[in-house]
């Protein structure tokens, strides 16, 4: 009698484990496999070696993967340029980073209608890159200002924060003009990137965008700044 009722308890046992078990695979079927999310890649072109690439390195995304190059190509040859790159591997965005400068108005025109053919994002500056610079710290609304002062009028308005910018030699956009730019405007108490976006943003709100080569002093690196900010 004691046999018989060990062996049913042992039953019951081994029933109650099956179950377990059977309840487990179910749950093991039902749960769905992880899936690895990939985080969007963006392909920034930039026409300088040094400085473009210097300031779009420093920014730190969380939720995508920016590649910023610098190939030392102009205007057309940019934009074809960053066709090929963008053909070697699988980018989500593509953006080319040129300016002005002293080349031929219509290459210039044409690299900007180029790239927008290719469905590529357009960075353009004109005359040149460090005009978006100085917007982080004065409001020069337009008009021209030629290149050739954008160092000293750089250079004038780090010298509070005792910087100064090599635009003569290394060109780059060191980490401590990068943190000045990154900061806090004391005066207006906002983020000095969004006023050189707000401010480059109204330049080209009262220009028709029908000629950039003939729209100087102005930019369009806002455009690419914006996108790259929904992804800090």
């Amino acid at each position: 009698m004691q046999d018989k009722k060990a062996r049913q308890l042992e039953a019951k046992k081994k029933h109650r484990e099956n179950l377990k078990n059977a309840r487990r695979k179910k749950k093991d079927i039902e749960r769905p496999e992880p899936v690895k999310i990939e985080k969007p890649s963006i392909l920034i072109v930039c026409e300088g070696k040094n400085t473009e690439p210097s300031y779009f390195r420093k920014f730190r995304l969380s939720s995508a993967d920016i590649h910023p190059v610098g190939e030392g190509y102009n205007t057309v040859s940019l934009v074809n340029r960053a066709k090929q790159l963008g053909s070697e591997k699988s980018y989500d965005q593509v953006w080319c980073v040129f300016d002005k400068d002293d080349f031929n108005s219509e290459l210039f025109n044409t690299a900007v209608r180029n790239a927008n053919a290719f469905g590529y994002g357009v960075a353009y500056s004109n005359q040149a890159f460090e005009f978006w610079l100085i917007l982080h710290l004065s409001d020069h609304q337009g008009g021209g200002m030629h290149r050739s002062d954008y160092d000293d009028k750089l250079n004038e308005l780090l010298a509070p924060f005792k910087v100064v910018y090599d635009g003569k030699s290394s060109k780059l956009i060191t980490d401590d003009i990068f943190e000045i730019l990154d900061g806090v405007d004391e005066f207006t108490n906002k983020e000095r990137k969004v006023l050189a976006i707000n401010r480059a943003k109204s330049i080209y709100g009262r220009l028709d965008n029908t000629n950039p080569a003939s729209e100087e002093s102005s930019t369009t690196v806002f455009k690419l700044v914006e996108e790259l900010l929904k992804y800090i």
